[in-house]
């Protein structure tokens, strides 16, 4: 083929109307590239500027930048690092966004033969790929209309595969990669785009799990996978919930939306994307960070779906409840990251579902866990329990007995000496006040008090013994109650007296207040997050 290099176009420097076929161009390439070091750039200078545009290019120029790529793929070996540094500063800065299918494949075939050619160039081929993760801001919202899509999904389709190549190629290369996808995460501090209704985040998280469903996430997914929790839980912090707290005329906090909840129970076995979209559009609507993080707990649900249906779900759960147990479980203000597992378990009740209660229950009993981490266990144990539908009553019955034994193991070593109002019995009363929390929660998800008399001898026993070992082992249940807040204990009295289980002799009187001078004294509502990982759409009266 014969191109005419073209000399009145802006950007490029100027070149003599000349004519070469294409092993004449490699030749001439070659040339150009080995002048530099003999003081001759002009050559060298044309070719740079053919690689650096800054404006959409006419059809005769982009034919030449193609033709370009594909010569610097056949002379990498006359590539030198120093010599051609602008050269290099071009091709690792250029988008594919910007680029028609031909140079695509034309810059992919050069950014691959770079990298297997010389280790120098290994970070920055696979830090470009890295960086064409994203389109370029302007490009955002186009990503909404068809031919967005096609551009997104020939883009991104190339990118995964050329960094599947240079990690056949190159051995080391996933150890370099992993620290390049960390570091290329957009800052969830940095502006987005204005009027975007699209996330830059959102886009990169999408291509991180894709690229952990892969053969490279063999051995890079685990890390790839806990980043993606880390940066939702930095976006979950980030989302505070004063809008939604109860104030002294809104108390239910065990009202529920029964419309919600109609639809949830019709849909029991799907999950949910419609989950993120409740927990944060719904109740923080206008926020940023919810929506970011409503968006990627979509993608984060989607993606569990997917390893589902490739077998896979137990392997990513290891490093879902390593994550867990790591970076969630102690997260100050944490309220939503812990859907991703409970949805992970809800895919496969019988295995992750039950495995993910016993290991916050050991954590919870075990005395080498640090008191914070162990009152964040069994808050979080009673959170999954309350909401977990798809949890068998022998389950949930269970695990509330492991709670009540420490229970009842503590008062014994006190020998019922238990000072309510000393921080060292902050272990006692947590598990205490999520017992009061829990019933509520298991009757409103589905379970009449009739239906709660006539279940299973084993479930109502195991209730019946909790109930029973708080009261025996409490110095006063009063005491207790009055620890807790009111409207949980107001509400555990209602529901435990309407199931029959036992008869309340004590008369709690709170005034109808939202807290008591103990609660208060004791953390009350600023330490809801440690009582129970309640989220704003729980707190809020419906």
């Amino acid at each position: 083929m014969g191109l005419e290099l073209p000399s009145d176009n802006a950007g490029f420097y100027e070149m003599e109307d000349v004519n070469f076929s294409d092993s004449e161009l490699v030749h001439h390439v070659r040339d150009a590239l080995k002048s530099v070091a003999l003081g001759d750039s002009d050559s060298y200078d044309q070719l740079v500027g053919v690689m650096h545009h800054t404006r959409r290019l006419a059809p005769d120029e982009v034919a030449l930048l193609v033709t370009s790529l594909k010569a610097l793929s056949g002379a990498v070996s006359y590539i030198d690092v120093v010599h051609h540094e602008s050269l290099l500063s071009s091709i690792f800065g250029m988008s594919m966004w910007n680029l028609g299918p031909d140079a695509m494949d034309a810059l992919v075939e050069l950014i691959i033969s770079l990298a297997a050619s010389n280790g120098k160039y290994v970070d920055s081929s696979l830090d470009m790929l890295v960086k064409n993760f994203m389109p370029p801001y302007y490009f955002l919202d186009t990503l909404r209309q068809p031919h967005g899509l096609t551009r997104k999904n020939q883009v991104l389709t190339r990118v995964h595969s050329a960094l599947k190549d240079i990690t056949d190629l190159v051995p080391l290369a996933p150890v370099r990669l992993l620290p390049i996808i960390i570091q290329n995460m957009p800052s969830m501090y940095i502006k987005d785009p204005e009027k975007s209704t699209q996330f830059p985040i959102v886009i990169y998280v999408e291509n991180m799990l894709k690229l952990e469903s892969s053969a490279i996430g063999e051995l890079v997914g685990n890390t790839i996978l806990m980043a993606v929790v880390d940066r939702l839980i930095d976006l979950d912090v980030e989302i505070g919930w004063d809008d939604n707290l109860p104030d002294e005329s809104n108390k239910g906090i065990f009202e529920m939306e029964l419309e919600d909840k109609e639809t949830t129970d019709n849909a029991e076995n799907e999950a949910s994307e419609l989950q993120g979209e409740f927990f944060t559009r719904k109740s923080l609507g206008g926020n940023t960070n919810a929506e970011k993080l409503d968006s990627l707990m979509v993608l984060t649900f989607e993606h569990l779906e997917s390893c589902d249906r490739g077998g896979r779900l137990i392997e990513v759960f290891e490093t879902l409840l390593q994550s867990f147990q790591i970076t969630v479980l102690n997260a100050y203000k944490s309220k939503f990251a812990q859907f991703v597992m409970f949805y992970a378990c809800s895919l496969n009740p019988e295995s992750c579902g039950v495995r993910f209660p016993s290991m916050l229950a050991d954590i919870f009993t075990c005395s080498i866990y640090p008191p914070v981490t162990r009152m964040s266990a069994v808050a979080y144990l009673a959170s999954y329990l309350s909401r977990g539908k798809f949890l068998s009553a022998s389950l949930v019955a269970s695990m509330l007995k492991r709670v009540v034994d420490w229970c009842s193991e503590y008062c014994q070593i006190q020998d019922g000496h238990i000072n309510y109002k000393s921080s060292s019995s902050f272990l006692f009363w947590m598990p205490g006040h999520h017992v009061c929390a829990l019933l509520p929660y298991e009757i409103n998800d589905g379970c009449s008090s009739t239906q709660i008399r006539a279940s299973p001898y084993a479930y109502r026993a195991y209730l019946e013994a909790s109930i029973e070992s708080i009261k025996v082992n409490c110095i006063h249940y009063k005491k207790a109650g009055q620890v807790c807040l009111p409207s949980i204990v107001k509400e555990f009295l209602r529901q435990a007296k309407a199931a029959c289980l036992f008869t309340v002799s004590e008369t709690f009187v709170f005034n109808d207040m939202l807290e008591s001078e103990l609660s208060k004294a004791f953390g009350g509502m600023e330490r809801l997050d440690t009582f129970f990982p309640f989220d704003p759409c729980l707190l809020r009266n419906c």
